[in-house]
């Protein structure tokens, strides 16, 4: 019974952990273009091609 006296805190210092690094993300803009990402893992070929292979 007094593990719970050890892993009660140890639980919500980690939940806040979490927390505090999902807060980080959003503050740095990490998911302020999430359609662009999308869009652009499409065309990541295109940057391996020479300019006279590339499509118009």
């Amino acid at each position: 019974m007094t593990i719970l006296l050890f892993l009660a805190p140890a639980s919500l210092a980690l939940g806040a952990l979490g927390l505090a690094a999902f807060l980080w993300t959003m503050r740095s803009g990490q998911y302020d273009d999430p359609k662009g990402d999308a869009a652009r893992i499409l065309y990541d070929h295109l940057e391996d091609l020479t300019p006279s292979d590339k499509p118009d």
